[in-house]
């Protein structure tokens, strides 16, 4: 399952069985006549999918024909006359269905839409017993009937409950309305770290470090109760108004001890292209924490140089990057990166998982140590060596011992080259000084 792959599909021309889609939304509880005519047009001004005159226009024709031997609806006319596809109005049908039935969730009430993903929409409102603002996430109607998309859904929110942490998004309710699946979490009044990095481009070394910081906090309380999150990239990390950062969307969750599933999914990629691991593509059995750092570890890379590790035109492309190109170092990238974060960045993001960090406990240590500006403890190349000299380890091709014996036998042989050019100099000299005393 890979999420914000950035391919799209197409979408075919109006058919003779246009009317299906078009007769199920107006039989599956949609209010037939004009006041359903009119929420449609509502949901269509508000989406950008029609203008207020298009509409109004096809609203009157739809009124015109009633009387006529073949009554064309509202939503026909839409179609004859391609304002909509077929795609846009079954989309359009689940997201009302969603809205019905978030209106309808015992002990709760809907305030407003706040967005809409690819697993359901999600709604702010308010537990009405506790008078709590809460966050609203309605499975969409189309995966309803599909057992593995509602196991995923529960899993979520069980995952989700098992959690209590102050930098993961708190988990209060899941359960089912009518045939609709609902899943109630804490409300974060603030922006994600994508939002963040839309608007600033690059975000300050201090600033990324402390926002990783409490991401690393929270995936080392989900890794010691047993979970891997799987897809921790920037739209999943809120930031509230009072800074406090937090981990959200355990969609992708996995119980490090769950076999069956891990088995259900083998040969399976699950993850979100530019951030996944090496191993998750190639759906090893290895995927763990260290799979989860380095998701972190391409979203910690994305906000101090202001782009993704790895860019291709297509999901595949990009994934193939993530196991055979070589990541260019961040500092390179943005100069104002410091040696250390960079070699943090890079060691997160190392390809093999037994070059990466072990835990996330190991990644704080490091964090730490850059916020104190000092060089961090586990990804330092230098070893007590100068820059000077860490760069050049750092560079030393799979054979070091020889390598190290050949640069120090050239530079014995320069220093001999030296001495010989000065000797012969001097020889030089004394040559022409004896002359002039003749």
């Amino acid at each position: 399952m890979l999420a914000d792959s950035g391919i799209t599909g197409t979408v075919a021309a109006p058919s003779s069985a246009a009317a299906r889609p078009v007769d199920a939304l107006e039989a599956s509880g949609s209010r037939s006549g004009s006041s359903g005519d009119s929420m449609l047009g509502r949901m269509l001004i508000r989406r950008g999918l029609a203008t207020a005159t298009e509409v109004e226009e096809c609203a009157s024709i739809a009124l015109g024909s009633a009387n006529a031997p073949m009554p064309r609806s509202f939503l026909q006319i839409l179609l004859e006359r391609h304002i909509v596809t077929v795609s846009q109005l079954q989309r359009l049908k689940a997201d009302a269905e969603s809205d019905r039935a978030a209106l309808h969730i015992p002990g709760f009430e809907v305030i407003r839409k706040l967005g809409q993903g690819a697993m359901g929409a999600v709604y702010l409102g308010r537990q009405i017993s506790l008078d709590r603002l809460v966050a609203i996430k309605v499975l969409p109607s189309k995966f309803c009937t599909d057992p593995k998309f509602v196991e995923r859904f529960y899993r979520e929110g069980r995952a989700a409950g098992r959690l209590s942490d102050q930098n993961v998004v708190g988990a209060y309710d899941v359960g089912q309305v009518g045939n609709s699946h609902y899943f109630v979490m804490e409300f974060v009044d603030g922006e994600t770290v994508f939002d963040l990095i839309e608007r600033s481009k690059r975000i300050p070394e201090k600033d990324a470090l402390r926002i990783v910081r409490q991401v690393a906090s929270a995936l080392m309380h989900a890794h010691e109760r047993g979970f891997i999150h799987r897809d921790v990239k920037p739209k999943n990390i809120m930031i509230s108004k009072a800074g406090v950062v937090k981990l959200a969307d355990l969609g992708l969750a996995r119980a490090l001890d769950d076999k069956a599933t891990a088995m259900d999914e083998e040969g399976k990629a699950y993850g979100t292209p530019y951030y996944i691991s090496p191993e998750q593509i190639r759906a090893a059995e290895d995927v763990g924490p260290p799979s989860d750092i380095y998701g972190l570890g391409a979203t910690l890379y994305h906000m101090l140089t202001g782009r993704v590790p790895f860019t291709a035109a297509n999901s595949r492309a990009v994934m193939t990057k993530h196991l055979k190109e070589a990541l260019v170092p961040p500092d390179h990238i943005n100069p104002e990166i410091s040696q250390g974060v960079a070699e943090i960045v890079e060691m997160m993001l190392a390809k093999k998982v037994a070059d990466r960090y072990r835990t996330a406990a190991e990644l704080i240590e490091d964090i730490d140590c850059a916020l104190a500006g000092n060089r961090p403890k586990h990804a330092s190349k230098s070893d007590g060596l100068s820059d000077l000299q860490a760069s050049a380890a750092a560079s030393l091709p799979d054979e070091p011992v020889r390598m190290g014996e050949r640069t120090l036998l050239g530079t014995a042989a320069g220093l001999v080259t030296v001495i010989l050019l000065g000797a012969s100099i001097l020889g030089n000299f004394a040559l022409l000084f004896a002359l002039l005393r003749k």
